[in-house]
């Protein structure tokens, strides 16, 4: 199935969604990679308010390449989810609705995507040229000086993402070679 969706997402808005579907994205993105993570996780523990709101909000995990004269953004490839995977349980349980990355996420991440009825999807690995073409606008709104780790607001007009993790315990890493396997 194909769903469009619009930030900020809700259970109830996650909740017919199943590994494999696609799904068109458009609304607000916040960007936020290893370095900007680990600063959240120190806000959340010294009591402070994060850059942007959780509730309901989606994170890319990407380091976007500087933009081209007209462009929003330059190239915007998906990193490797994984190096998120100890920040990202509480992110969820504050809130957080969706995770734009690739690759397999631990067993406490997918507890916590279940446990909040949250989704994590995939953004095409190696088409980053491809996934800029959704962002309309692009605001750094923290820590500048992380560089291209720099937490910004994108809005991004029907970004085409995959399923990975779906909010009923469905990961596409294991039900897609299983599909594949059965088939021969």
């Amino acid at each position: 199935m194909q769903y469009e969706l619009t930030t900020p997402l809700s259970r109830e808005a996650l909740s017919p969604l199943r590994a494999g579907d696609t799904v068109l994205l458009s609304g607000i993105v916040y960007t936020a990679r290893d370095a900007a993570h680990a600063r959240m996780n120190e806000a959340l523990d010294r009591g402070e308010p994060l850059p942007f709101d959780l509730r309901g909000a989606a994170i890319y995990y990407v380091g976007p390449t500087p933009e081209r004269p007209g462009c929003a953004i330059g190239a915007a490839g998906p990193t490797t989810s994984g190096r998120m995977d100890k920040f990202t349980p509480r992110l969820l349980d504050l809130g957080l609705a969706c995770m734009i990355g690739k690759g397999k996420r631990d067993a406490a991440v997918k507890q916590a995507v279940v446990r909040n009825g949250a989704v994590y999807l995939a953004a095409i690995g190696g088409a980053g040229a491809l996934m800029a073409g959704s962002v309309k606008s692009c605001e750094i709104i923290a820590w500048p000086d992380l560089g291209c780790e720099a937490v910004r607001r994108l809005t991004v007009e029907q970004m085409p993402l995959t399923v990975l993790l779906d909010p009923h315990g469905g990961d596409l890493y294991e039900s897609g070679p299983a599909a594949y396997l059965a088939s021969l």
